[in-house]
């Protein structure tokens, strides 16, 4: 395979990274982010959505959980298209379909305004999150060493601008049109403008890499493991998100305003996690980061569970956000390793199990919860991500050219 400098021109030194593929990191890295913002934007103002719309209590759950079921279609959609196009031309158009959706449930009155603008962010959604891993697992794979995490610290950074920008609107009471206008008008020329240096490390390379759309098919049985890892770290994520709030104030007993925090503190946590999480890949090997995170992850949900209150509690989520923020991104990478021939077909596949997790995660947690008692609840997702540890040696692989002692020199890399 040549290496990842010469796909600028044949000009750059071996070893190092040339202004091509810099170009498409950063502007990658913005469409994570951008897709960070809009997401905490929608998902933290559902309950001004639900109002806007008059949706009832009981409608509600099939409005949330068609935006999920509708992702998955998107992403096997993908997956079938990245067979005629380059990934990098569905993002290209994802994007700002996922923008101008977001305005439109923000701009509407009608039941059925909402239901075709939620509808569509996703489909949209869908398309976007499969061709941004695709064209990071085809990055990581042209710098020869991990840079995965960064792009997942860029959604999570992202996340934590939105959910702060829902706040300030919530705050000043301004109507959803008004709050996501000036997001979309920022946002969506940006990532316009940043599309023109969408790359995905292939030019030149007719080998290993070049053939990924035409390789070899995708055997379920080889991709499961990473699938159900997919699967268990969403079901955990959806937990945190979902039921933090409540767990808090109604099992902890803390006050409304402390119940709010640690969601915050998990997504700060997310944030600082996957910022140096590259780093613990390259020195130490995906697969001991994976173990790792699924051990920390574990242990923030047995302190969660066994909490006798409220800081305890904040402390065990802290944990969760540092052990779960590395297993999604590693997931995605190692598929990308696994299938080398043809990873935009397992991305895509594997992007499906993130929306499973979604889906079952919330209700999960509320069966139980219901059943038994919401402490016994968190042992649920507990059990489910140290069951990661059993499949962590997916995520090894000899041939892998980052971690474990692998990583390719970078002589010149600056980006």
């Amino acid at each position: 395979m040549t290496d990842a400098g010469m796909t600028d021109g044949g000009m750059t030194p071996p070893g190092a990274v040339g202004p091509g593929l810099r170009y498409g990191r950063a502007s990658l890295a913005l469409s994570f982010g951008a897709q960070g913002v809009a997401f905490a934007l929608l998902v933290t103002r559902i309950p001004a959505l639900q109002d806007q719309y008059g949706i009832s209590d009981g409608l509600l759950p099939a409005f949330l959980a068609a935006v999920p079921v509708l992702a998955g279609v998107g992403s096997v959609f993908t997956g079938k298209l990245v067979g005629r196009v380059r990934p990098g031309v569905v993002l290209r158009w994802a994007q700002p379909l996922v923008l101008l959706a977001l305005l439109g449930a923000g701009a509407g009155r009608e039941m059925w305004q909402v239901a075709v603008a939620l509808g569509v962010f996703g489909l949209a959604v869908g398309a976007l999150d499969a061709s941004m891993n695709m064209m990071g697992v085809s990055l990581q794979r042209a710098y020869g060493r991990s840079i995965m995490l960064g792009f997942h610290a860029a959604f999570s950074f992202g996340g934590i601008v939105g959910a702060s920008l829902a706040w300030a609107g919530a705050r000043w009471d301004l109507s959803l049109f008004v709050s996501y206008l000036p997001v979309v008008a920022v946002l969506l020329p940006a990532v316009l403008v940043g599309s023109r240096w969408y790359t995905e490390g292939r030019e030149g390379e007719e080998g290993e890499v070049g053939g990924a759309r035409a390789g070899g098919g995708v055997p379920f049985g080889l991709l499961l493991p990473l699938c159900l890892v997919m699967c268990f770290a969403y079901i955990g994520d959806a937990t945190v998100s979902n039921w933090s709030a409540k767990y808090l104030q109604d099992v902890l007993g803390s006050s409304e305003q402390l119940a709010t925090v640690p969601y915050n503190v998990y997504m700060v946590t997310t944030l600082l996690g996957r910022a140096v999480g590259d780093l613990g890949v390259r020195r130490f090997g995906a697969a001991a980061v994976v173990r790792g995170g699924s051990l920390l992850a574990a242990c923030g949900f047995a302190v969660v569970a066994g909490a006798p209150g409220a800081w305890v509690g904040m402390l065990g989520f802290t944990l969760l956000g540092l052990g779960l923020c590395v297993i999604v991104p590693q997931t995605f990478a190692a598929a990308g390793r696994m299938f080398p021939g043809n990873s935009d077909a397992a991305v895509a596949r594997l992007n499906i199990f993130n929306y499973v997790g979604f889906l079952v995660g919330s209700p999960l947690v509320g069966v139980v919860g219901d059943a038994w008692s919401y402490r016994g609840a968190m042992l649920v997702p507990m059990v489910l991500v140290l069951v990661t540890l059993v499949y962590a040696r997916s995520f090894a692989s000899e041939t892998a050219r980052y971690g474990g002692g692998h990583e390719r020199p970078r002589t010149a890399d600056v980006g």
